[in-house]
């Protein structure tokens, strides 16, 4: 007969697909001059995708300092424009390989009575540093005699808290400033031939 009828519906389209969150291998970084160091979210990203679009990316504990040293993990968070989120991790091991900064002076050292002088590391380190920290300063000769007058060469050697260690030398100059110790017998008189004495 020809006759038409119609009606209207809505359609709700909802995308309830998550992205699909990529990271990267794992990998190290190194700590700056400073003790420092960070990764971005373009470092752990490894092709982050979604159905419709991503609209975010974010990292978590990107931030590193010297007590991050060894496997930190590290969470990427990807979003898409409907509010779905997923997320996956990666390990980032940091990593200090920097060695200190050994910063060395000269020194002197007088002799005592009995021949014998010494000096100790706060004598010859003139400020040696690290980016973590120093755990250990240490010279190769402390000790000195009446063999070392004179110019003697030092090695003071400086470890990190992470066990890198560097090396400066100085120069310690060993000086005999005591004089000798004279002791005189009591006056001795001999009479010898005629008209004649001795002492």
């Amino acid at each position: 007969a020809g006759n038409v009828g119609t009606c209207e519906v809505t359609v709700i389209v909802v995308d309830n697909t998550a992205p699909e969150a990529v990271c990267a291998d794992a990998f190290e970084v190194s700590l700056d001059a400073s003790g420092a160091a960070s990764v971005t979210v373009e470092d752990i990203d490894a092709g982050s995708n979604d159905n419709c679009e991503v609209t975010g990316m974010s990292i978590d504990g990107g931030s590193f300092d010297c007590s991050n040293v060894g496997a930190n993990t590290v969470t990427l968070t990807v979003a898409d424009a409907s509010g779905n989120e997923s997320s996956c991790t990666t390990e980032v091991t940091v990593v200090d390989d920097s060695a200190p900064d050994a910063q060395c002076a000269d020194a002197s050292v007088e002799l005592d009575a009995t021949g014998a002088g010494s000096i100790t590391t706060g004598d010859i380190d003139a400020g040696s540093s690290d980016n973590c920290g120093v755990s250990s300063v240490s010279l190769d000769q402390t000790d000195f005699d009446c063999s070392h007058v004179g110019a003697n060469t030092v090695t003071l050697t400086v470890v990190d808290v992470n066990g890198n260690e560097s090396e400066c030398t100085a120069t310690v100059t060993v000086s005999d400033n005591v004089a000798p110790e004279i002791t005189c017998s009591d006056d001795v008189v001999s009479c010898c031939a005629a008209n004649t004495v001795s002492a």
